[in-house]
């Protein structure tokens, strides 16, 4: 999920200067996706959970919902912070939060040691996502001061939900063919994410550290645009939900109700569905917002279809496919969602709307798919399914008038 959030460069000493900005920029890009991967390495293990540690599904869903939740509480708290703080002191404590969650996972499936370990994945996201999508933009324009910003944030992009796509696939390839399923994943991304620290830490840093009076996020909303705001706000809540839906339960609709039980297919459907939303995202990077929207709106709604039909007709192959067209959607419209807010907030509030809109977003990661694991106690897997799809799609339908309005 990419931010836009820019500051103005700060100057630097060579003595300080451990990295050039060319090299700190993949450096950032490296940690970025890598620690990105990581937080969907369980993805394709929840029914290893279910089967060997007894886990239910309304366990997967609270202990895929805490990492939702670490990464409000941290967009809120620290987030913002490395404005005044530097990019390299938030984001190398971020990047070892997600190693010690790591080391956790590895190291027990307890459901408390899960819970835990999942919090604090989503705290060092929280601080991650804003800061190095700032710090790839100000090291593109030191490395690069002619260029415009178009590479910063295509990488900025490609690593956000680049990184989503790696993690379930090799996660899964490693659980279905190595021994300790749910161990092995885990000590892999700790290695990767042992090395992106120490690189992180000879980045160049591009902010000037200021003394400043601590306080959290503010979350402000355009008084002259609140219904289009709202509506970008309800886009970003329903392009997660879609998401977190991929990253949570779709993998036991794949083992349980379509019948493939393999850890790889597992992985590589989330990663499916994560690449093709990133690869929209790159397509439609230079077409007018009003189409990236649209675009986004009915692939979601062809999407949650296809993916809802699939179940009640047991068959993967429209599965996959409903699955690579929502992914699409989902990453067109939050990429939309997020130009609109910008673009509609003026510059002395824009960090603050964005926020707002993120809230939203992350809100939907969590609520909804808890939502989907209660009902799947209460009514069979399709008929849970149906109503999540049946929700989304009424939300879109809600958001696409004011969304489209010219």
């Amino acid at each position: 999920m990419t931010t836009v959030l820019t500051r103005p460069a700060a100057p630097e000493t060579a003595r300080d200067r451990r990295l050039s900005h060319e090299q700190g920029f993949w450096a950032i890009a490296f940690a970025f996706a890598v620690s990105l991967a990581f937080t969907v390495v369980p993805t394709p293990l929840w029914a290893l959970y279910q089967r060997h540690d007894g886990y239910s599904t309304i366990a997967v869903t609270v202990a895929f919902a805490a990492y939702a939740f670490g990464v409000i509480i941290s967009l809120f708290l620290a987030g913002h912070v490395s404005d005044w703080l530097g990019r390299r002191r938030v984001l190398l404590p971020a990047v070892l939060l997600e190693a010690v969650a790591a080391t956790l996972l590895s190291t027990s499936t307890a459901f408390g040691v899960v819970i835990a370990a999942r919090v604090l994945s989503g705290l060092g996201i929280g601080m991650i996502t804003a800061t190095a999508t700032a710090h790839l933009s100000e090291l593109h324009a030191k490395a690069r001061p002619d260029a415009g910003r178009a590479r910063g944030d295509l990488v900025a992009t490609v690593a956000n939900l680049g990184g989503f796509a790696i993690g379930p696939i090799v996660s899964g390839v490693l659980a279905q063919y190595v021994s300790s399923p749910l161990r092995t994943p885990y000590l892999v991304f700790l290695g990767l994410l042992l090395v992106a620290a120490p690189a992180v830490a000879l980045v160049p840093e591009t902010v000037r550290a200021q003394p400043r009076r601590y306080r959290p996020q503010r979350v402000g909303v355009p008084a002259a645009a609140r219904p289009r705001y709202f509506a970008a706000a309800t886009g970003a809540f329903a392009s997660l939900s879609v998401l977190g839906l991929f990253t949570s339960l779709a993998p036991a609709f794949v083992a349980g109700t379509l019948h493939h039980p393999s850890r790889a297919l597992a992985g590589a459907v989330a990663s499916l569905v994560f690449g093709s939303g990133a690869i929209t995202q790159v397509l439609l990077r230079r077409r007018p917002l009003h189409d990236q929207l649209a675009t986004g709106l009915a692939l979601i709604v062809l999407g949650l279809a296809t993916v809802t039909a699939a179940v009640w007709a047991e068959s993967l192959p429209a599965f996959l496919a409903g699955g690579i067209a929502a992914g699409a959607g989902a990453g067109a419209l939050l990429k939309g969602a997020i130009s609109t807010v910008a673009d509609l907030a003026p510059p002395s509030i824009r960090g603050e709307a964005l926020a707002g809109l993120f809230l939203g977003g992350y809100l939907g990661l969590a609520v909804p798919v808890l939502g989907l694991g209660i009902l799947t106690q209460l009514v069979s897997a399709p008929v849970a399914l149906l109503g999540f799809a049946a929700a989304i799609t009424a939300l879109v339908a809600a958001v696409a008038r004011p969304l489209l309005r010219p």
